[in-house]
């Protein structure tokens, strides 16, 4: 019979790695005697990071002496003790290609129920001292595996474990780790595991969009799709046309005046400037025009210390070649019959405002609000054609708040005075029944979610689009938050120039060991990871142009044009979407 050999606890605690601070838990240790198990942890146990571990579903980590076995053995080492792998409970026997996710087990006081295998983390090779451990756990098929507590109560080493139900389907841990992290996935087993009650809502959740996508359709698959083409390509500017005291927008068009392909409404495109520097600034936009116009169209703010939109907006002339990666985002109308709110702030409009042009273009009459905010008349870019098009739309208003308008500015009988917040909003009465697309700056959007979740409206019918890099996502790190992106310190490399679009950074790679990861980085641009080493594709990012090889392969590719930063370097000058 399965037998427990150690409980472990540990509290979270500052470490250092790498030249930083990470607060994290992973360091457990074994107790003597009767422990009590409750809801969310053990008693003198704590979780660093609650996104990634801890919490109802995640509350006891179990790992098997069976798989202690196997790393002595492929590591040679001798010094591994119970807890070294960050394990609540080790335990003798509950193999991971034996348990299934929704078994129930009693051990000595407590249930439990299994929930999800481990999460992919590289906490687990910083405490093992091994960093390529993490994708080791996945590739071996030894990940360990959470549970909940079904009924709280004390156990000790030495307590038998005793099996009190199985979960439906029969799907085991190993095999669920591997649908999630390795490739050839099996539709049906991804079917069984949303069908799972047990298996925990982030894990779900992931089945649900790899379901979607091996279905090739649903969010999966929105603003996805093959790129119209790789790399970059030629524009010209056809027109440079003044929108206001501060925006002046660009139309672009095929060299060879052929229709460029279609955009999805919501989409940007990322320019390389060749005039506004050296090397050449990369910059995105949003495009502002109707999605199937045959050109694109861009609205660029010139910013009172922005070389490249100073450039745009004030030196560059028609007949100039600008170099364009393909539209991208998956910041997009979405199909429906319900009714949608466009909501803006500034130059956020650009992309809101192409997908008024698709709705204008639509027969099927959904009720369209535009609610926009901008300082006053003089700053309201592109206002006639908005105007025009709502007029088009026999289901639509119009609601703009100008902020800082003289008196005799408040021309138009539904310029309201003041900003555009949330209790602004909230005053308008919009429908809860509605679909939400918000840009501008985060502060700005976050005070506008939080208003439409408060009207009613649900939190997955609410979309937005921040201009800039993405949040970081750094599990456990401390220190460092909000930076601005910067040029790596100490001399310059000798390798291929990796640009980050989004930070607005370019340098050459640096001499010696590293990753794309460990570049951005070193200048301060806001980067995404969780495992480091290939397995969980958090770090996946898109790759603009350039060819980028893998330090060690990662365990499933990702696709075209995209690159898992954590583990590739630059094997040319490549642009990462980032």
């Amino acid at each position: 019979m399965p037998s427990l050999l150690s409980v472990n606890v540990g509290m979270p605690k500052n470490v250092p790695w790498q030249g930083r601070t990470v607060f994290t838990g992973v360091w457990k240790y074994p107790v003597r005697g009767p422990v009590m198990v409750r809801r969310l942890n053990i008693d003198g146990d704590g979780q660093g990071d609650k996104a990634g571990h801890g919490g109802e579903q995640r509350a006891v980590l179990v790992y098997q002496m069976e798989s202690y076995r196997h790393w002595r053995q492929h590591f040679g080492r001798d010094d591994l003790e119970h807890g070294q792998f960050g394990e609540n409970l080790t335990v003798d026997g509950l193999s991971d290609d034996e348990v299934c996710i929704g078994d129930r087990y009693r051990i000595g006081e407590a249930e439990f129920e299994v929930t999800q295998p481990r999460v992919t983390c590289y906490r687990v090779g910083l405490r093992f001292g091994e960093p390529e451990l993490p994708a080791l756990l996945v590739s071996h098929h030894r990940p360990g595996f959470y549970m909940r507590v079904l009924r709280e109560g004390h156990i000790q080493a030495g307590d038998e474990i005793v099996k009190t139900g199985s979960g439906p389907g029969r799907l085991s841990v190993a095999d669920t780790d591997a649908l999630l992290y390795l490739p050839d996935r099996d539709p049906e087993k991804l079917r069984l595991a949303v069908s799972i009650p047990a298996l925990s809502p982030g894990w779900q959740g992931s089945f649900h969009e790899l379901l979607e996508a091996a279905e090739g359709s649903g969010a999966a698959a929105a603003g996805g799709g093959t790129s119209a083409w790789d790399g970059f390509r030629a524009l010209r500017v056809a027109e440079v046309i003044p929108e206001s005291t501060t925006v002046t927008s660009i139309h672009l068009v095929a060299p060879d005046g052929s229709r460029l392909p279609p955009a999805r409404a919501g989409q940007y495109l990322t320019l390389r400037v060749p005039g506004a520097g050296q090397p050449a600034p990369v910059r995105s936009y949003s495009l502002s025009s109707a999605p199937d116009s045959g050109r694109y169209r861009i609205s660029v703010k010139h910013e009172p210390h922005g070389s490249v939109s100073a450039y745009l907006t004030t030196t560059l002339r028609p007949g100039a070649t600008l170099e364009a990666a393909a539209p991208r985002g998956d910041f997009v109308l979405q199909e429906g019959t319900g009714p949608v709110l466009l909501i803006s702030a500034g130059i956020g409009l650009t992309p809101v405002l192409a997908m008024l042009h698709e709705l204008a273009a639509s027969p099927d009459g959904r009720e369209v609000w535009w609610i926009h905010g901008a300082r006053g008349p003089r700053e309201h870019p592109l206002a006639a054609e908005v105007r025009t098009l709502l007029t088009a739309l026999p289901n639509s208003c119009e609601h703009v708040f100008y902020s800082a308008a003289a008196p005799g500015e408040y021309s138009r009988d539904d310029a309201r005075p003041g900003r555009l917040t949330k209790d602004s909003l909230l005053a308008l009465g919009v429908p809860a029944d509605a679909t939400a697309y918000v840009c501008g700056p985060a502060s700005f959007m976050a005070d506008i979610e939080d208003a439409l979740t408060t009207a009613g409206v649900e939190p997955d019918a609410v979309h937005s689009e921040l201009f800039g890099a993405l949040p970081p996502i750094t599990p456990g790190l401390t220190g460092r938050s909000g930076l601005r992106p910067h040029q790596p310190p100490g001399p310059p490399g000798s390798g291929p120039v990796v640009t980050f679009a989004r930070s607005g950074i370019s340098t050459p790679f640096p001499d010696g060991p590293g990753s794309l990861l460990e570049l951005a980085e070193a200048c301060d641009v806001p980067v995404r990871w969780s495992c480091r080493t290939g397995v969980c594709h958090t770090c996946i990012t898109p790759l603009l142009s350039g060819e980028i090889a893998y330090i060690s392969p990662p365990l499933e590719n990702p696709a075209a044009g995209q690159a898992l930063i954590c583990c590739s370097l630059p094997d040319s000058e490549v642009v990462l979407d980032m």
